[in-house]
């Protein structure tokens, strides 16, 4: 893509700060947030509700863009504040996965065609999309629920489903949002240990907020927000095989969670 930069990481934040209303009515619901995700790295965000995190990853992702800062995607310049320097839509399509609390599989379709549907309305013929969707059920473990709706598939099921369809175009970032909360302590790790498994194999950066403290172990860089700010961060001791290790502006020293 224009103005990708060979190596460059798979995210790179600088000063991101999203301000709502003005004056009296004035809430900063993140604040001067720099952090970088390398190639290959999984992050976990953690902290309480309102700390910014959602407000951080919508911004990531191109649907809530900031007040001012600048977000980049494998060295592409994506955002300057609220001004968009790509089509976003198209950019977000292309370039970015999706996984949500709730699968949000569509239920008159099969695991297959949810797969499917992502990658021909990205331009992929029927018979291009339904082989790439077949060959990422079969790699997360799914492939025999192929043919079967989502009523048909237990929760972890349905969640595999849905980080197949989030890797459908081969994203380089893939931004999961409370994806274990519906799941319990077993299924939430698989869920987990895919988002592992995707980044380390397929070079891709992933950040996952969460408020599971069971599986934080399957992280490469842990981060805490408060106050809208990245507060915290630490390194899991895990070689992150295609790229650095993510970086915050704050000065103090690493505190392992």
């Amino acid at each position: 893509m224009t103005g990708r930069a060979a190596g460059a990481p798979a995210i790179e934040v600088h000063g991101l700060t999203k301000v709502y209303g003005s004056g009296n009515t004035e809430v900063v619901a993140m604040r001067d947030v720099t952090l970088t995700v390398g190639r290959g790295e999984v992050v976990a965000l953690l902290g309480p509700s309102g700390s910014g995190k959602s407000t951080l990853l919508t911004a990531v992702g191109l649907i809530n863009p900031p007040t001012s800062g600048r977000i980049a995607i494998g060295g592409q310049p994506v955002m300057d504040g609220p001004r968009a320097l790509v089509n976003l839509r198209t950019f977000r399509r292309e370039h970015i996965g999706f996984v949500f609390q709730k699968s949000n599989l569509i239920p008159f379709l099969t695991a297959r065609e949810n797969v499917q549907i992502a990658l021909e309305l990205n331009g992929e013929s029927a018979r291009a999309g339904r082989k790439r969707a077949g060959e990422l059920l079969d790699y997360l473990g799914v492939a025999d629920r192929g043919d079967h709706h989502p009523a048909m598939l237990s929760g972890g099921q349905q969640q595999r489903v849905a980080v197949a369809r989030a890797l459908a175009n081969r994203p380089q970032v893939i931004l999961a949002d409370e994806p274990t909360a519906a799941l319990d302590s077993q299924r939430g790790r698989q869920v987990m240990e895919l988002f592992r498994k995707v980044a380390h194999e397929q070079g891709g950066g992933v950040i996952v907020v969460t408020h599971d403290q069971r599986s934080l172990d399957v992280f490469d860089t842990i981060y805490e927000m408060e106050d809208g700010r990245v507060a915290r961060g630490a390194s899991n001791a895990r070689t992150v095989p295609h790229g650095e290790r993510a970086s915050t502006a704050d000065p103090s020293p690493p505190r392992q969670t």
